[in-house]
């Protein structure tokens, strides 16, 4: 049986429009005719029914680069291990698709498109299936992590320290996802805000999202001795290695944690590259890292940290929006820039840099995936490429991974 990407992505244009009509009918289907397959999601549905659509979404428009799809799907094999997806449930799931897809089709699906469709998911839950096969071989499926350090930085912000039971291999950059057992089945995802250490150690930065079941639950219910199970590190978000250029990494909110990951790494490898790290935050205050930054800057002469407040008329610095910051410094044409936090302002700092002439394959972000589109791209933000597939992923992406839900 041949694949047909013209076929299927004919047939999924006229299926789009019902997208969270045909998310519910499938689940629906799922576990109706595979009740035992309830137990691998999570309570909630509505967002796992969104992710389910941009995620095949992504896989039906990637279809044309073979080996880029075949990276995103192999990493989701992977990432499928600590959900409890094993062979035995990919038929399931494709049966309860390809009805999906029969229904909502309407006139325009022939046996030309089923068989097409059939192809593309056969093909798809091969790659996931073999990459999995391949990961159980040397890693477990998840962490076990104890909680060595819980720092509360404001009522809705804390820093966690985590130690894994067993070495978690990881590059600067990278994020992971997280569930306590409060929530169970409910995985959420951070960036992870340091370079791989000799101690094995993980610093998390989360802040308590509204209504985020595992953020406020970390925020607000977690302590020192309590343990936590960690995912395996995702995202292509480090450093060109490539390249040793100057750095601009742009940080708003919690999207510093993976930008203290980068510069603690350039620290490490001992390079002499100047790296100019702006942090922006509503007021003085919600400088939640500030003074360990100014750490990091004494120790690192190249490094410059530079604040930028946007609500706070008092502040002894600079004032104003991220993006108004990186126009006004400029300077930026030869340095790799990376950018992270909420997505209109990456867009609008994005655009700031493209005015400014800095090309655009320097500008690393994470711009779909903080939109709620299944690729994690690669970029500063751990991006990302977690998303749930029609597989059986019961984890959810959030607004970045440095904040998770």
């Amino acid at each position: 049986m041949s694949l047909e990407p013209r076929i299927v992505k004919e047939s999924f244009i006229r299926i789009e429009p019902e997208g969270e009509k045909a998310a519910a009918y499938f689940y629906g289907r799922l576990f109706a005719e595979n009740p035992r397959l309830r137990a691998l999601f999570p309570p909630a549905m509505d967002l796992q029914r969104d992710r389910l659509f941009h995620a095949l979404t992504k896989i039906v428009w990637s279809l044309d680069s073979p080996e880029s799809l075949a990276g995103y799907l192999g990493q989701l094999g992977r990432d499928h291990r600590k959900f409890g997806v094993l062979p035995e449930h990919y038929p399931a799931v494709g049966a309860a698709l390809i009805a999906t897809l029969r229904r909502f089709a309407g006139p325009e699906w022939t046996a030309e498109a089923e068989a097409a469709w059939t192809a593309a998911y056969q093909r798809a839950a091969d790659l996931m299936m073999g990459a999995a096969e391949q990961d159980a071989a040397h890693s477990p499926p998840w962490w076990v992590a104890e909680v060595v350090a819980h720092e509360r930085r404001s009522p809705d912000l804390a820093l966690l320290t985590l130690r894994p039971d067993r070495p978690l291999p990881f590059t600067a950059g990278q994020y992971l996802t997280v569930q306590t057992a409060r929530w169970p089945r409910v995985w959420r995802p951070y960036s992870i805000a340091n370079a791989p250490r000799s101690d094995g150690l993980l610093r998390l930065h989360v802040r308590a999202v509204p209504g985020g079941w595992v953020s406020g639950a970390l925020v607000r219910h977690t302590a020192a001795g309590d343990t936590l199970l960690l995912g395996p590190a995702l995202g292509s978000a480090g450093l060109a290695p490539d390249s040793d250029r100057d750095l601009l990494l742009v940080a708003g909110g919690t999207g510093l944690a993976p930008m203290k990951a980068l510069v603690e790494q350039v620290l490490l490898a001992g390079h002499r590259r100047n790296v100019r790290l702006l942090v922006g935050a509503r007021t003085e205050r919600d400088l939640y890292d500030l003074p360990d930054l100014r750490l990091l800057e004494s120790s690192y002469p190249w490094l410059r940290v530079v604040p930028v407040v946007s609500e706070d008329s008092d502040f002894d610095g600079m004032r104003g929006t991220l993006p108004d910051a990186v126009g006004r410094l400029g300077g930026w044409e030869d340095h790799e820039v990376h950018v992270c936090g909420p997505a209109e302002m990456i867009r609008r700092t994005v655009g700031e840099l493209q005015r400014l002439g800095v090309p655009l394959d320097r500008v690393h972000h994470d711009l779909l995936e903080a939109e709620g589109i299944a690729p994690h791209l690669a970029g500063a933000c751990p991006v990302h490429s977690a998303a749930p597939v029609p597989a059986l992923a019961a984890g959810e992406r959030a607004s970045h991974p440095a904040s998770g839900g």
